[in-house]
């Protein structure tokens, strides 16, 4: 049976906003890449060490669309307030193959 890619990319936001890391490990392959316009092409060590503990910094997430572009690749466009009450909305190209996520691409959009 197959793993629905927009599943495992909810999946991995949840735990994120959760900060549950021991959930969130085994849905990312150990070769992922996480690309971004402060990131390149870093492995999975490097984000969780990196990226997976700012979840503090934002005091909403919400996905506004999560769309499959393909069976392996899934758009996320979502938008974050942070505690300084700024607001941004930001979109992932995110590759999920065999229920793992492979790779991320984070393209930073504007204040809203």
């Amino acid at each position: 049976m197959s793993v629905d890619a927009s599943s495992v990319v909810k999946a991995a936001f949840a735990c994120y906003r959760a900060q549950d890391r021991a959930a969130a490990l085994p849905l990312y392959a150990e070769d992922f890449t996480f690309t971004s316009p402060q990131d390149d092409h870093i492995d999975k060590s490097a984000f969780f060490a990196r990226c997976f503990p700012t979840a503090d910094r934002f005091t909403e997430q919400r996905l506004l669309h999560v769309t499959p572009a393909d069976p392996e690749l899934v758009l996320l466009h979502y938008e974050y307030a942070l505690t300084t009450g700024e607001r941004y909305r930001n979109v992932e190209a995110i590759t999920v193959r065999d229920g793992l996520i492979r790779d991320v691409q984070v393209f930073f959009g504007g204040r809203v």
